[in-house]
């Protein structure tokens, strides 16, 4: 019998509770994501037998030869590595400053154009020891204006940094077709194809006869100075102050805007460079996928590498192997190439997965039920 006045509540307990983690040491952190790989590696072999029927080892033997099999194929992989970590470099420091540059691609774009601008009207004007520098100024700059414009926007009027970002893209990416066009009307003497392609006046030179092997070095530099700077240089401390809040870093005597501008101006000028890279140093020409969508997978890299450049480096690397791996795999087999893509979706996913696992913990009901006692 109850009595009248008692009353019964039901609690329900949870069967896990989500909480987050202090932060873990740097190689729990890695065995972390490095199970994460094995799994999914494990996966992607269960994939293969059912869609393929193939040995999975002899397909993942592929995807290391396809990065690693000779010579030019692990300088084409280095290449692509410098040029996708060059562009989430430049991206990073917006990043950190919650500033959502997604123009990367266009910024490039823009600064590659500057670059085959001026290798086709001064190529055979000036000699490679001006031409160059001049070229590297221009694309710079170029990219520098593209990356303040949203800013500016984004400092005075508070506009989506996001949308602006993207459209900037498309502006980008329709200026470069109409220049295109320009260039190859038959009232011009130059040609679009292949730049100089008699005198490689613009191109980088060769060093030890390896022609990637100063855009390496450059990027390889870069990496070292962007560690500093965001780690080290006042400017890196407004960043992250401004990055965490905008109202403390009023509070505390830094100009928001000013800070905006800055980073921005950083960003771009930085996509203007990997723009030089690319068409000076790697393709010599300029098309409308001369960044190949490297400005929106940079931004996979500098989230994945919480936004340290040392770890981009290995994060860019993971990136190409999969990406060249996959294709590898497609010409080796003779697979459609959706094969390959789920593959790489597939390690992607547990990869960028793994950091709910490095962030935060489960607790399950008994668990709970002790943290409580």
């Amino acid at each position: 019998m109850m009595k009248n006045n008692e009353t019964h509540t039901h609690v329900h307990e949870p069967i896990f509770q989500v909480v987050k983690r202090d932060d873990l040491i740097w190689y729990k952190s890695w065995a972390v994501r490095l199970i994460a790989i094995v799994i999914a590696l494990i996966i992607c072999a269960f994939v293969i037998v059912l869609l393929t029927g193939y040995d999975p080892i002899k397909v993942y033997s592929s995807m290391i030869s396809g990065t690693f099999g000779t010579s030019r194929k692990v300088w084409n992989t280095l290449q692509r590595l410098a040029m996708l970590l060059c562009i989430s470099l430049a991206v990073t420091p917006a990043f950190k400053m919650k500033f959502w540059n997604i123009g990367a691609e266009g910024q490039s774009l823009i600064g590659g154009l500057a670059s085959a601008a001026l290798m086709i009207y001064l190529g055979n004007k000036l000699p490679n020891i001006l031409l160059i520098p001049i070229m590297a100024a221009a694309s710079i700059f170029a990219g520098m204006i593209w990356g303040l414009i949203p800013a500016i926007f984004k400092a005075k009027f508070n506009t989506n940094e996001t949308l602006f970002t993207l459209m900037m893209n498309y502006v980008a990416t329709q200026l470069v077709s109409f220049c295109i066009v320009f260039w190859e009307n038959p009232k011009n003497s130059n040609n679009v194809g292949i730049i100089n392609q008699s005198t490689m006046s613009g191109w980088f030179p060769s060093i030890f006869g390896q022609k990637y092997l100063l855009n390496i070095i450059i990027v390889a530099l870069l990496t070292i100075a962007m560690y500093v700077y965001l780690k080290y240089s006042k400017h890196g401390y407004e960043i992250s102050v401004v990055g965490e809040s905008q109202n403390t870093a009023r509070y505390i005597g830094i100009n928001v805007k000013k800070v905006i501008l800055r980073t921005m101006a950083l960003s771009g000028a930085l996509c203007g460079v990997a723009g030089l890279l690319l068409v000076s140093g790697t393709n010599h020409t300029i098309n409308t996928s001369t960044v190949g969508g490297m400005g929106f997978t940079a931004i996979m890299v500098s989230w994945l590498a919480k936004f340290n450049p040392f770890i981009m480096v290995l994060a860019s690397f993971l990136i190409v192997f999969l990406e060249r791996g996959a294709g590898e795999i497609a010409t080796a087999f003779q697979l459609n190439e959706s094969v390959s893509d789920i593959l790489t979706g597939i390690i992607l996913f547990f990869i960028i997965g793994s950091e709910f696992f490095v962030r935060y913990k489960i607790h399950f009901r008994a668990n709970i039920k002790e943290g409580v006692k």
